[in-house]
């Protein structure tokens, strides 16, 4: 049984950044364990140095941080995203015409699928994933849509000792192989000769928290190296269905003008598709990572 009451380990203590007030935006929590909503923030403007390094903060804090009433051009949204790293190119989806880092992300009637619907974090499967995702919202159904967020710090702190002992130092591989492989055939997107492949750690330390979460997800992890294929399987299993405990989780809904910006390191996410036949569209920057370790 997983033990939720546990304080998360290397937690800051009271009086740390956590329970610092913010001077230049509002941030408002989602849930206890992750989620923010910042207010008072045109991301359309340009901004100081101090509102970007508050949003930082908060974004390290919470995973994920909301920004509501948003009305951001192409180059505006690219523009925010540069602001925290080198864009990334996805390996396999479309993009706007004239913006390769601006990812298109619809669904609508005659859509087969849409962008996201199992537990993920994006692109887990290059050498060095994606440090974070920032999508905007532009069209969205009448109800429905939501996207769910959870914390795998919070997942890692909930293992057992003995859990924690046996993970330590496993790798994990992630394939995009299975996952992109015709997926956006219907949209005229030819496959590649090949998708990224990778080897990472089961449990990863974030680079700039220092804390350990728990790296794998049902998107992209398809065995655990150096143990039996049977005992890769079910310890997959257990940590996929762990690692999307309600407890670790919270729920966001869009509307028009509405953005999130998500930490890959250390979230997962999975976009719920209840609004066929109705549309859905908007479009992410994806900012570049480092190697996990």
């Amino acid at each position: 049984m997983m033990n939720l009451k546990q304080k998360p380990l290397n937690a800051p203590a009271v009086g740390d950044m956590e329970t610092d007030s913010y001077r230049y935006i509002a941030v408002n929590k989602f849930t206890p364990v992750i989620g923010a909503e910042i207010g008072g923030v045109d991301l359309g403007k340009e901004l100081s140095g101090a509102v970007i390094e508050e949003i930082r903060r908060a974004f390290l804090e919470n995973l994920v941080i909301f920004f509501r009433g948003q009305d951001l051009t192409p180059d505006q949204h690219v523009a925010f995203g540069k602001l925290f790293g080198e864009l990334h190119a996805h390996p396999a989806a479309p993009s706007e015409a004239g913006h390769p880092e601006l990812m298109v992300i619809a669904a609508d009637e005659n859509s087969s699928r849409a962008n996201g619907e199992t537990w993920h974090t994006d692109v887990s499967c290059e050498p060095e994933p994606p440090l974070g995702s920032i999508l905007y919202i532009k069209q969205t159904p009448p109800c429905g849509g939501d996207t769910l967020f959870a914390n795998m710090y919070a997942a890692y702190d909930a293992l057992s000792p003995q859990m924690k002992t046996y993970l330590d130092g496993m790798i994990a591989i992630h394939d995009g192989e299975h996952v992109y492989r015709g997926l956006y055939a219907d949209l005229g997107v030819k496959d590649k000769p090949q998708y990224p492949r990778a080897h990472h750690p089961v449990v990863r330390t974030h680079p700039e928290t220092k804390r350990k979460c728990l790296y794998v997800n049902a998107g992209f992890t398809t065995a655990i190296d150096g143990v039996p294929p049977d005992e890769s399987d079910a310890i997959l299993r257990f940590l996929i269905r762990h690692a999307a405990h309600p407890a670790f989780q919270c729920r966001f809904r869009w509307a028009p003008g509405s953005l999130a910006f998500w930490d890959n390191r250390c979230a997962q996410h999975h976009a719920v598709w209840d609004y066929w036949p109705h549309r859905r569209y908007g479009n992410r920057v994806t900012i570049k990572g480092d190697r996990p370790f």
